[in-house]
């Protein structure tokens, strides 16, 4: 068994780990700090991780919790317990991303999520956190509905929502065996079947928003922006160049859709080598830990845990949530 949800999990934890430390910095600063090629390995005890792991815990756990009872209701219940629990904590201080913070702030007040959420926002705080909706044993459209419905609790934009989507859509083939080589092909044709399906459902009605015209037209906008970075990870890997900072190619990774793509870039380039992937991926001059985080769960979901060192297993922050619930979608 390739253990692969707690390999996708782990991976998640280890990427953001790594970026941690070179988030905000230039590569030059990241080479300067961490000679000759950039942080090679973890340590701490624990290894400490960002919000970014936290919030996937607090997705998982509400997943978890929420069981084969995934209907709207329940799942934002179990979402508004885990994500305040997350904000409340004294744990909280890992520089958690402003819209996650407004949101929580919103939903503490016992505000209805659609009045919560930044509608402006499509910051990657969205899909970061996703993973475990990719990992769940649901029909892929229950899958689709609840990845861009956590992601509109704290972020309202079409493109926050889709890009989720299409990162636990990533999760998802990668677990169940898909081949990293024609990854992107197989996702370029999930957005377009995707471009203008709306989960009312789960969104309600969200895409009222200003110069919206529809519910399908709201949610198309955001599928062609990711459409746009996947046009960008086609180009980049035509020529593949594993020493070139991949924000440059992808973007730097502060919103949702550049976080995917350059996440999955780093992967792309180191298939079979899931540590010089979240290494790629640290040494960046965006976001690092969203991007090593989100390549680590690409890399960890098709490889499974034994491609992570095992005193990383051992040491890692969180690991009692992260062994539980990866054991949970391994079943």
């Amino acid at each position: 068994m390739s253990h692969n949800a707690s390999g996708c999990l782990y991976g998640l934890a280890f990427g953001d780990a790594l970026g941690a430390d070179t988030e905000f910095l230039q590569v030059e600063r990241i080479l300067a700090k961490y000679p000759p090629d950039g942080p090679s390995g973890l340590s701490g005890d624990p290894i400490r991780v960002t919000d970014d792991t936290q919030m996937a815990i607090a997705v998982g756990e509400a997943l978890y919790r929420a069981g084969a009872d995934l209907t709207p209701a329940v799942v934002e219940a179990e979402l508004r317990k885990t994500f305040l629990r997350w904000f409340r904590s004294p744990d909280n201080n890992r520089s958690p991303g402003i819209t996650c913070q407004r949101a929580c702030e919103n939903l503490e007040k016992g505000w209805d999520w659609r009045k919560s959420t930044i509608e402006e926002s499509k910051g990657c705080g969205a899909n970061m956190r996703v993973a475990p909706v990719g990992l769940m044993a649901a029909d892929p459209a229950t899958r689709a509905a609840i990845a861009q419905f956590q992601a509109a609790l704290t972020h309202g934009h079409a493109t926050g929502l889709a890009a989720a989507d299409l990162t636990a859509e990533a999760i998802a083939d990668l677990s169940s065996g898909g081949e990293p080589s024609g990854l992107s092909g197989r996702l370029r044709e999930y957005a377009q079947r995707q471009s203008e399906v709306y989960h009312h459902e789960w969104l309600g009605d969200l895409w009222l928003q200003p110069m919206t015209k529809s519910p399908e037209a709201f949610i198309a906008r955001g599928w062609e922006e990711c459409l746009w970075r996947l046009d960008d990870l086609d180009a980049a890997m035509k020529s593949p160049n594993r020493d070139v900072d991949p924000c440059t190619l992808t973007g730097a990774g502060w919103v949702a859709e550049e976080a995917f793509a350059t996440g999955l870039l780093c992967f792309l380039l180191f298939p079979d080598d899931p540590i010089a992937a979240i290494r790629r991926a640290a040494v960046s001059s965006g976001d690092s830990d969203s991007i090593a985080c989100l390549t680590g769960a690409f890399a960890g979901a098709y490889h499974g845990l034994a491609a992570w060192p095992e005193d990383w297993i051992a040491n890692i922050e969180y690991r009692d949530q992260l062994e539980k619930l990866g054991a949970y979608w391994d079943r």
